[in-house]
Protein backbone atom coordinates (compact mmCIF):
# COMPACT_ATOMS: atom_id res chain seq x y z
CA UNK A 1 0.00 0.00 0.00
CA UNK A 2 1.34 3.44 -0.89
CA UNK A 3 2.38 5.70 1.97
CA UNK A 4 1.91 8.82 -0.14
CA UNK A 5 -1.13 11.00 0.66
CA UNK A 6 -3.97 11.27 -1.82
CA UNK A 7 -3.42 13.91 -4.49
CA UNK A 8 -6.61 15.94 -4.37
CA UNK A 9 -6.81 19.15 -6.36
CA UNK A 10 -9.00 21.99 -5.21
CA UNK A 11 -11.22 21.51 -8.27
CA UNK A 12 -11.81 17.86 -7.35
CA UNK A 13 -12.42 18.79 -3.71
CA UNK A 14 -15.01 21.40 -4.70
CA UNK A 15 -16.70 18.92 -7.04
CA UNK A 16 -16.80 16.27 -4.30
CA UNK A 17 -18.44 18.74 -1.92
CA UNK A 18 -20.95 19.74 -4.57
CA UNK A 19 -22.13 16.14 -4.86
CA UNK A 20 -23.16 16.31 -1.19
CA UNK A 21 -25.80 18.90 -2.08
CA UNK A 22 -28.47 17.56 -4.41
CA UNK A 23 -29.81 21.05 -5.02
CA UNK A 24 -26.43 22.30 -6.30
CA UNK A 25 -26.42 23.81 -9.78
CA UNK A 26 -22.66 24.08 -10.21
CA UNK A 27 -22.76 27.88 -10.07
CA UNK A 28 -20.95 28.08 -6.73
CA UNK A 29 -18.26 25.63 -7.91
CA UNK A 30 -17.64 27.70 -11.03
CA UNK A 31 -17.35 30.82 -8.88
CA UNK A 32 -14.61 29.21 -6.77
CA UNK A 33 -12.87 27.97 -9.92
CA UNK A 34 -12.67 31.52 -11.29
CA UNK A 35 -11.46 32.83 -7.96
CA UNK A 36 -8.63 30.30 -7.71
CA UNK A 37 -7.53 31.34 -11.21
CA UNK A 38 -7.20 34.94 -9.98
CA UNK A 39 -5.18 33.73 -6.98
CA UNK A 40 -2.81 31.81 -9.26
CA UNK A 41 -2.24 34.91 -11.38
CA UNK A 42 -1.59 37.09 -8.32
CA UNK A 43 0.75 34.46 -6.87
CA UNK A 44 2.76 34.43 -10.11
CA UNK A 45 3.13 38.21 -10.02
CA UNK A 46 4.10 38.22 -6.34
CA UNK A 47 6.86 35.67 -7.08
CA UNK A 48 8.39 37.90 -9.74
CA UNK A 49 7.68 41.24 -8.05
CA UNK A 50 11.35 42.11 -7.71
CA UNK A 51 11.91 41.48 -11.42
CA UNK A 52 8.83 43.17 -12.83
CA UNK A 53 8.01 46.85 -12.50
CA UNK A 54 5.34 46.19 -9.90
CA UNK A 55 6.92 47.32 -6.63
CA UNK A 56 6.32 50.76 -5.14
CA UNK A 57 3.41 53.19 -5.28
CA UNK A 58 1.10 54.10 -8.14
CA UNK A 59 0.89 57.72 -6.98
CA UNK A 60 -2.85 57.42 -6.32
CA UNK A 61 -5.00 56.85 -3.22
CA UNK A 62 -7.75 54.34 -2.50
CA UNK A 63 -11.18 55.08 -1.03
CA UNK A 64 -9.66 55.20 2.48
CA UNK A 65 -7.11 57.86 1.54
CA UNK A 66 -4.26 55.34 1.65
CA UNK A 67 -1.42 55.29 -0.89
CA UNK A 68 -2.00 52.54 -3.44
CA UNK A 69 0.82 50.10 -4.21
CA UNK A 70 1.23 48.85 -7.77
CA UNK A 71 0.69 45.26 -6.66
CA UNK A 72 -2.50 46.34 -4.82
CA UNK A 73 -3.88 47.73 -8.05
CA UNK A 74 -2.81 44.71 -10.08
CA UNK A 75 -4.42 42.29 -7.63
CA UNK A 76 -7.66 44.24 -7.55
CA UNK A 77 -7.90 44.35 -11.33
CA UNK A 78 -6.99 40.67 -11.64
CA UNK A 79 -9.85 39.55 -9.38
CA UNK A 80 -12.36 41.83 -11.10
CA UNK A 81 -11.31 40.58 -14.55
CA UNK A 82 -11.45 36.93 -13.48
CA UNK A 83 -14.89 37.20 -11.89
CA UNK A 84 -16.98 39.69 -13.87
CA UNK A 85 -17.92 37.48 -16.84
CA UNK A 86 -18.35 34.14 -15.06
CA UNK A 87 -22.13 34.48 -14.76
CA UNK A 88 -21.98 33.54 -11.07
CA UNK A 89 -22.00 36.98 -9.44
CA UNK A 90 -24.51 39.82 -9.43
CA UNK A 91 -22.06 42.32 -7.86
CA UNK A 92 -18.66 42.65 -6.20
CA UNK A 93 -17.08 44.96 -3.65
CA UNK A 94 -13.40 45.56 -2.96
CA UNK A 95 -11.60 47.18 -0.06
CA UNK A 96 -9.81 49.25 -2.70
CA UNK A 97 -12.97 50.57 -4.38
CA UNK A 98 -15.78 52.92 -3.45
CA UNK A 99 -19.26 51.40 -3.70
CA UNK A 100 -20.34 48.36 -5.65
CA UNK A 101 -18.45 46.91 -8.59
CA UNK A 102 -21.25 46.09 -11.00
CA UNK A 103 -21.17 43.16 -13.38
CA UNK A 104 -21.04 44.34 -17.05
CA UNK A 105 -24.44 44.68 -18.72
CA UNK A 106 -23.39 42.14 -21.36
CA UNK A 107 -22.64 39.45 -18.75
CA UNK A 108 -25.07 37.09 -17.03
CA UNK A 109 -25.87 37.89 -13.41
CA UNK A 110 -25.61 35.08 -10.86
CA UNK A 111 -26.84 34.27 -7.36
CA UNK A 112 -23.83 35.41 -5.34
CA UNK A 113 -21.84 38.49 -4.33
CA UNK A 114 -18.11 38.62 -3.68
CA UNK A 115 -16.34 40.91 -1.24
CA UNK A 116 -12.56 40.91 -1.18
CA UNK A 117 -9.38 42.51 0.07
CA UNK A 118 -7.16 42.05 -2.98
CA UNK A 119 -3.86 42.37 -1.14
CA UNK A 120 -3.74 42.30 2.63
CA UNK A 121 -0.50 43.53 4.18
CA UNK A 122 0.39 46.07 1.52
CA UNK A 123 3.01 47.69 3.76
CA UNK A 124 4.95 44.42 3.61
CA UNK A 125 5.11 44.18 -0.19
CA UNK A 126 8.41 45.96 -0.75
CA UNK A 127 10.22 44.11 2.06
CA UNK A 128 9.31 40.62 0.77
CA UNK A 129 7.24 39.71 3.86
CA UNK A 130 4.07 37.55 3.59
CA UNK A 131 1.00 39.14 2.04
CA UNK A 132 -2.40 37.75 1.14
CA UNK A 133 -5.83 37.95 -0.46
CA UNK A 134 -9.04 37.64 1.59
CA UNK A 135 -12.50 36.86 0.23
CA UNK A 136 -16.09 36.49 1.40
CA UNK A 137 -18.99 35.02 -0.60
CA UNK A 138 -22.67 35.69 0.17
CA UNK A 139 -25.85 34.58 -1.54
CA UNK A 140 -27.85 37.52 -2.82
CA UNK A 141 -31.00 38.50 -0.90
CA UNK A 142 -32.52 40.54 -3.73
CA UNK A 143 -34.61 38.79 -6.38
CA UNK A 144 -32.51 36.18 -8.16
CA UNK A 145 -33.86 37.14 -11.56
CA UNK A 146 -30.70 37.96 -13.47
CA UNK A 147 -30.72 41.60 -12.37
CA UNK A 148 -27.85 43.61 -10.92
CA UNK A 149 -26.99 43.15 -7.27
CA UNK A 150 -27.64 45.91 -4.75
CA UNK A 151 -26.25 47.13 -1.43
CA UNK A 152 -28.65 44.92 0.55
CA UNK A 153 -26.95 41.90 -1.01
CA UNK A 154 -23.65 43.08 0.46
CA UNK A 155 -24.68 44.31 3.90
CA UNK A 156 -25.35 40.97 5.54
CA UNK A 157 -24.08 39.66 8.87
CA UNK A 158 -21.05 37.40 8.69
CA UNK A 159 -22.92 34.28 9.80
CA UNK A 160 -24.70 34.37 6.42
CA UNK A 161 -21.49 33.84 4.44
CA UNK A 162 -21.61 30.87 2.05
CA UNK A 163 -17.84 30.67 1.96
CA UNK A 164 -14.78 32.55 3.09
CA UNK A 165 -11.06 32.17 2.72
CA UNK A 166 -7.68 33.63 2.05
CA UNK A 167 -4.61 33.07 -0.06
CA UNK A 168 -1.29 33.49 1.74
CA UNK A 169 1.67 34.36 -0.44
CA UNK A 170 4.61 33.31 1.71
CA UNK A 171 7.29 30.64 1.43
CA UNK A 172 4.59 28.83 -0.52
CA UNK A 173 1.14 29.94 -1.69
CA UNK A 174 -1.53 28.47 0.58
CA UNK A 175 -5.27 28.77 -0.01
CA UNK A 176 -7.44 28.32 3.09
CA UNK A 177 -11.18 28.16 2.66
CA UNK A 178 -14.41 27.04 4.27
CA UNK A 179 -17.95 26.56 3.04
CA UNK A 180 -19.26 26.06 6.57
CA UNK A 181 -18.06 22.49 6.94
CA UNK A 182 -14.60 22.93 8.43
CA UNK A 183 -11.41 24.52 7.13
CA UNK A 184 -9.13 23.04 4.47
CA UNK A 185 -5.69 24.17 3.30
CA UNK A 186 -4.46 23.81 -0.27
CA UNK A 187 -0.85 24.43 -1.31
CA UNK A 188 -0.02 25.63 -4.79
CA UNK A 189 2.35 23.48 -6.84
CA UNK A 190 3.68 25.81 -9.58
CA UNK A 191 5.13 22.89 -11.53
CA UNK A 192 1.63 21.46 -11.95
CA UNK A 193 -0.31 24.72 -11.87
CA UNK A 194 -2.61 23.14 -9.27
CA UNK A 195 -3.68 23.70 -5.69
CA UNK A 196 -3.33 20.38 -3.84
CA UNK A 197 -5.03 19.53 -0.55
CA UNK A 198 -2.33 19.78 2.15
CA UNK A 199 -4.35 19.90 5.40
CA UNK A 200 -7.94 18.77 5.84
CA UNK A 201 -10.34 19.81 8.61
CA UNK A 202 -7.85 22.07 10.37
CA UNK A 203 -8.54 22.48 14.10
CA UNK A 204 -7.19 25.30 16.22
CA UNK A 205 -5.85 24.29 19.67
CA UNK A 206 -8.15 25.15 22.58
CA UNK A 207 -5.37 27.23 24.11
CA UNK A 208 -2.13 28.52 22.66
CA UNK A 209 1.21 30.03 23.61
CA UNK A 210 1.36 33.02 21.27
CA UNK A 211 -0.25 36.45 21.16
CA UNK A 212 -0.28 38.74 18.15
CA UNK A 213 -0.87 42.47 18.50
CA UNK A 214 0.73 45.70 17.28
CA UNK A 215 2.37 46.90 20.49
CA UNK A 216 3.28 50.14 18.73
CA UNK A 217 -0.33 51.15 19.41
CA UNK A 218 -0.04 50.53 23.17
CA UNK A 219 -0.07 54.24 24.00
CA UNK A 220 -3.68 54.32 22.77
CA UNK A 221 -4.91 51.05 24.33
CA UNK A 222 -7.87 51.02 26.67
CA UNK A 223 -7.16 49.81 30.24
CA UNK A 224 -8.61 46.32 29.76
CA UNK A 225 -6.47 45.66 26.70
CA UNK A 226 -3.36 46.89 28.49
CA UNK A 227 -4.01 44.68 31.53
CA UNK A 228 -4.67 41.65 29.34
CA UNK A 229 -1.41 42.00 27.42
CA UNK A 230 0.47 42.58 30.70
CA UNK A 231 -1.19 39.41 32.02
CA UNK A 232 0.11 37.42 29.05
CA UNK A 233 3.66 38.61 29.75
CA UNK A 234 3.67 37.61 33.40
CA UNK A 235 5.38 34.39 34.42
CA UNK A 236 3.03 31.77 35.81
CA UNK A 237 3.83 28.09 35.35
CA UNK A 238 0.31 26.92 36.26
CA UNK A 239 -1.25 28.82 33.32
CA UNK A 240 1.72 28.28 30.99
CA UNK A 241 2.72 31.92 30.89
CA UNK A 242 4.39 34.05 29.68
CA UNK A 243 3.11 33.93 26.11
CA UNK A 244 5.42 34.74 23.21
CA UNK A 245 4.74 37.70 20.93
CA UNK A 246 4.42 36.97 17.22
CA UNK A 247 3.33 39.83 14.95
CA UNK A 248 3.88 39.96 11.19
CA UNK A 249 1.62 42.88 10.33
CA UNK A 250 -0.27 41.00 7.62
CA UNK A 251 -3.56 39.78 9.09
CA UNK A 252 -3.64 36.73 6.80
CA UNK A 253 -0.20 35.59 7.97
CA UNK A 254 -0.98 36.18 11.65
CA UNK A 255 -4.31 34.37 11.35
CA UNK A 256 -2.67 31.47 9.49
CA UNK A 257 -0.20 30.96 12.32
CA UNK A 258 -3.00 31.23 14.89
CA UNK A 259 -5.03 28.57 13.07
CA UNK A 260 -2.06 26.21 13.16
CA UNK A 261 -0.60 26.85 16.61
CA UNK A 262 -3.39 28.50 18.58
CA UNK A 263 -3.15 31.57 20.77
CA UNK A 264 -4.77 34.90 20.07
CA UNK A 265 -4.76 37.68 17.46
CA UNK A 266 -5.89 41.13 18.56
CA UNK A 267 -6.66 44.31 16.66
CA UNK A 268 -8.77 45.93 19.39
CA UNK A 269 -10.57 49.21 19.68
CA UNK A 270 -8.36 51.94 21.13
CA UNK A 271 -8.44 55.68 21.71
CA UNK A 272 -7.16 56.44 18.22
CA UNK A 273 -9.50 53.95 16.49
CA UNK A 274 -12.52 53.47 18.79
CA UNK A 275 -14.35 51.55 16.07
CA UNK A 276 -11.38 49.34 15.33
CA UNK A 277 -9.09 49.40 12.31
CA UNK A 278 -9.86 46.28 10.25
CA UNK A 279 -12.77 46.27 7.78
CA UNK A 280 -15.74 44.19 8.88
CA UNK A 281 -16.83 43.01 5.43
CA UNK A 282 -13.44 42.42 3.82
CA UNK A 283 -11.31 41.13 6.69
CA UNK A 284 -13.13 40.53 9.97
CA UNK A 285 -16.07 38.48 8.67
CA UNK A 286 -14.15 36.07 6.41
CA UNK A 287 -11.29 35.59 8.88
CA UNK A 288 -13.79 35.23 11.73
CA UNK A 289 -15.66 32.51 9.83
CA UNK A 290 -12.44 30.57 9.26
CA UNK A 291 -11.48 30.81 12.93
CA UNK A 292 -14.91 29.62 14.08
CA UNK A 293 -15.00 26.78 11.55
CA UNK A 294 -11.66 25.59 12.92
CA UNK A 295 -13.10 25.49 16.44
CA UNK A 296 -11.95 28.92 17.65
CA UNK A 297 -13.76 32.10 18.65
CA UNK A 298 -13.94 35.58 17.12
CA UNK A 299 -15.28 38.65 18.94
CA UNK A 300 -15.14 42.44 18.75
CA UNK A 301 -14.16 42.61 22.41
CA UNK A 302 -17.46 41.29 23.75
CA UNK A 303 -19.78 40.26 20.86
CA UNK A 304 -19.43 37.52 18.27
CA UNK A 305 -18.24 39.30 15.13
CA UNK A 306 -20.29 37.14 12.77
CA UNK A 307 -23.48 38.49 14.35
CA UNK A 308 -22.62 42.14 13.75
CA UNK A 309 -25.03 43.74 11.27
CA UNK A 310 -23.07 46.02 8.91
CA UNK A 311 -24.41 49.49 8.23
CA UNK A 312 -21.97 50.47 5.49
CA UNK A 313 -19.67 48.77 3.03
CA UNK A 314 -16.37 49.94 4.49
CA UNK A 315 -17.35 49.66 8.15
CA UNK A 316 -14.55 48.94 10.61
CA UNK A 317 -14.61 46.68 13.64
CA UNK A 318 -12.36 45.62 16.51
CA UNK A 319 -11.22 42.01 16.08
CA UNK A 320 -10.05 39.52 18.69
CA UNK A 321 -9.85 35.89 17.62
CA UNK A 322 -8.08 32.59 18.19
CA UNK A 323 -8.18 29.74 20.67
CA UNK A 324 -11.42 29.59 22.65
CA UNK A 325 -9.79 29.73 26.09
CA UNK A 326 -7.56 32.66 25.10
CA UNK A 327 -10.41 34.66 23.57
CA UNK A 328 -12.60 34.13 26.63
CA UNK A 329 -9.77 35.33 28.88
CA UNK A 330 -9.34 38.42 26.70
CA UNK A 331 -13.08 39.08 26.87
CA UNK A 332 -13.01 39.01 30.68
CA UNK A 333 -10.29 41.69 30.72
CA UNK A 334 -11.91 43.86 28.06
CA UNK A 335 -15.36 44.04 29.64
CA UNK A 336 -14.40 47.23 31.44
CA UNK A 337 -13.46 48.85 28.13
CA UNK A 338 -17.16 48.73 27.20
CA UNK A 339 -18.45 50.10 30.49
CA UNK A 340 -19.19 53.57 29.13
CA UNK A 341 -22.62 54.92 28.08
CA UNK A 342 -24.29 52.56 25.59
CA UNK A 343 -21.27 50.28 25.80
CA UNK A 344 -19.23 52.70 23.67
CA UNK A 345 -15.54 51.94 24.14
CA UNK A 346 -14.67 55.50 23.12
CA UNK A 347 -16.43 56.73 26.27
CA UNK A 348 -15.13 54.05 28.63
Amino acid sequence: MSTYPKMITIERHIADQEHLHQEATGEFSRLLRDLTLAVRVISREVRRAGLADILGLTGGENVHGEAVKKLDEFSNETIVRAMRYGGNLCAMASEESDGLIQIPSTADKGSYVLLFDPLDGSSNIDVNAPIGTIFSILRRVSDDDGSDGCMDDMLQAGYRQCAAGYALYGSSTVLAYTTGDGVDFFTYDPTLGEFLLSSSQVRIPKKGKYYSINEGNSVNWFPGTRRYVDHLKQEDEASDRPYSLRYIGTAVADIHRTLLYGGIFLYPADRKSPNGKLRLMYEVNPLGMLIEQAGGAAIDGRNRVLELVPMELHQRSPFICGSVDDVEMARSFMEEDYAGPDGDPAKA
